[in-house]
């Protein structure tokens, strides 16, 4: 059953070798790693106008020049993420050039950071596509936390099912998403060249008492949260068609081509309607309503905007297991990372997201707002190191044609090294966490790196002198009675050695009495040692004889304990038996000279 529902949800497993077919075209890749970067002009204007409202609704004409700038950073970006992809063709993104670079431990920093923030990002993502949902069905707000759940949930059984797969069912609502977003901005524009727009817009230019740097920097900052997930394309190398790195160099372009547009022209959208952000709807559904009013036009771009929110998880779930997979490769997280599931994806790494995304969801409530300056500086920080490492490369290497790409590297660093400060100054209040998850975070990496070495170390043999040295067997049979059980324990046990014991622990004489004349009546070939137990223990008295026979034979033989068990036919009967087997195997297991056998009987009934 259990395997039909995964067969249902997940798909028929694939072939290896149909690992080829499992890349993506410029379109399809376009829908799976923009949709984090398309998905935050939903909330990147509104995050500069949450800051600039609190001097009065005069400010919001701020917002104008800080777009621009943000558009202008978001350039560079693009610019420097494209250097990028040519230099380093196998993925990896900023983990692959910083450790390339400045070394395991800068790399580090870069890697964790963008583990931490593609978890944020599905928090994020899933959590603002309720947002926009209870902004046209207020009647859901209190049924927040489960909508998030239940869209963390579909993205992750979504990804599972492969990249190719979900790509597909992505690429309709991600480009419907920027169809409605064009539609609104040439619905808007209409209107105000029309002369149809009843609000008034702030005056442009005019002075507002009590703005500051601080305040103008904050807003910058905020609007920055338009520009995550930019950096997606080049982690995600390996998953294009060939040419890989021409074909994702032309992906990085269009995305930040679309990308710009569309924040830009929501942006002069919201200061001509005079928007004003708001607790109870957000900035595009206000966008939308005075444009198109509350008709299908306006349900049409809810709809695909709660949709693209949601989706927009969707490149973390691409990103996270590639990285995750360069990360075990490098030997700082778990193996299982490596292993590429049923459908050819990077499952672990999937599964894995998807929880520890629930849980931060769970944990605010649904409330992740507070999480975006600390989500939009968990990216900055890899944009800044990996900026920086190009740099070091063109200056190590000076390769032909190196000072141009050098220069917009530089550039690229100092722009996101000022946004990491900003972020720094304007937000500690909000960010001053990644202080502490962070140096956890590469704490964890670098003691699973300390065991994967330490295992190497104690593993390693010389293939020339090491060679396998002969012993005798000795083989230590546990015995409750006389049953079919044991009987087909001692003779496979009699199949491998001449030197086999059978134990047996009593509770009282006449137990003890009545074992010793069926064992010896019953005759298998084999000694019984009969150990006495005044405490109502099997464990501990068996445990010290195995000890003596540790100390006695482990220098010239093997012991083995074979384990008699039987094996219910149905998964409840094992509720009804002792788990003694269990115990014994758990404490042998942390023995180094004692080996385990577990010889199973099934039963019929």
């Amino acid at each position: 059953m259990i395997m039909g529902l995964k067969r249902l949800l997940i798909g028929r497993p694939m072939k290896s070798n149909a690992l080829g077919e499992e890349k993506l075209s410029k379109v399809k890749a376009l829908a799976v790693l923009s949709s984090d970067a398309l998905s935050s002009v939903a909330y990147g204007t509104e995050q500069i106008l949450l800051v600039l409202v609190t001097l009065g609704a005069a400010a919001l004409w701020y917002s104008i020049p800080i777009s621009i700038a943000v558009a202008g950073l978001l350039t560079i970006l693009i610019l420097s993420y494209r250097q990028t992809i040519f230099a380093y063709t196998t993925g990896g993104g900023a983990y692959i050039v910083a450790k390339d670079n400045f070394g395991t431990s800068t790399g580090l920093v870069a890697g964790g950071s963008l583990l931490v923030d593609y978890i944020l990002t599905v928090a994020v993502s899933t959590s603002a596509s309720t947002d926009a949902i209870t902004s046209a069905f207020p009647i859901l707000h209190d049924h927040r936390v489960l909508i998030a759940l239940l869209m963390i949930i579909s993205v992750t059984i979504l990804n599972l099912r492969g990249i190719t797969e979900s790509a597909t069912i992505l690429m309709y609502p991600v480009y419907l998403f920027v169809v409605a977003i064009f539609l609104l901005i040439l619905g808007g524009a209409y209107q105000w060249l029309t002369g149809n727009v009843q609000a008034h817009a702030p005056v442009y230019g005019a002075a507002v008492p009590g703005i500051t740097l601080f305040l103008l920097l904050r807003a910058f900052s905020s609007g920055c949260s338009a520009l995550t997930g930019v950096e997606a394309v080049s982690n995600a190398i390996p998953n294009f068609r060939s040419p890989a790195p021409k074909n994702a160099a032309l992906t990085l372009i269009m995305m930040g081509l679309i990308l710009g547009v569309m924040f830009m022209g929501i942006s002069l959208l919201a200061y001509v309607f005079g928007i004003a952000p708001s607790a109870k709807e957000t900035v595009v559904s206000q966008i939308a309503s005075a444009v198109f009013g509350r008709g299908v036009l306006y349900y049409f771009i809810q709809a695909v905007t709660a949709l693209i929110l949601f989706l927009a998880a969707n490149t973390a779930f691409a990103a996270f297991p590639l990285l995750a997979f360069m990360l075990a490769k490098d030997r700082f997280m778990p193996n299982m990372f490596m292993v590429r599931g049923d459908r050819l994806g990077f499952s672990n790494g999937i599964i894995f997201l998807g929880i520890l995304s629930a849980i931060l969801v769970i944990s605010f409530g649904g409330e992740t707002e507070n999480l975006i300056p600390l989500y939009a500086l968990g990216v900055f920080i890899p944009f800044t190191l990996s900026q920086a490492g190009m740099m070091k490369r063109w200056v190590t290497k000076k390769s032909a044609g190196w000072l141009v790409p050098f220069l917009i590297n530089t550039i690229g660093m100092l722009t996101t090294l000022t946004i990491c400060l900003i972020f720094l100054i304007t937000k500690f209040s909000q960010v001053w966490t990644i202080f502490i998850f962070l140096p956890i975070v590469i704490f964890i990496f670098r003691k699973i790196n300390g065991h994967y070495q330490d295992l190497a170390s104690e593993l390693r043999l010389d293939i020339t002198t090491d060679k396998p040295q002969a012993k005798g067997s000795v083989i230590v049979i546990p015995v409750a009675g006389i049953s079919q059980v044991v009987k087909n324990t001692i003779s496979y046990a009699q199949s491998l050695s001449d030197d086999i014991v059978a134990v047996y622990v009593g509770f009282s004489d006449e137990d003890i009495k009545k074992m010793e004349e069926k064992w010896e009546l019953w005759n298998p070939g084999v000694r019984l040692i009969v150990l006495r137990s005044h405490y109502r223990s099997i464990i501990k008295p068996l445990f010290k004889f195995i000890d003596t026979v540790e100390w006695k034979k482990a220098d010239t033989d093997h012991v083995t304990v074979m384990i008699p068990q039987f094996i219910t036919k149905r998964w409840w009967h094992n509720l009804l038996h002792n788990q003694t087997s269990f115990f014994l195997r758990a404490y042998l297991f942390a023995r180094q000279d004692v080996k385990i056998a577990t010889v199973p009987y099934r039963l019929k009934k």
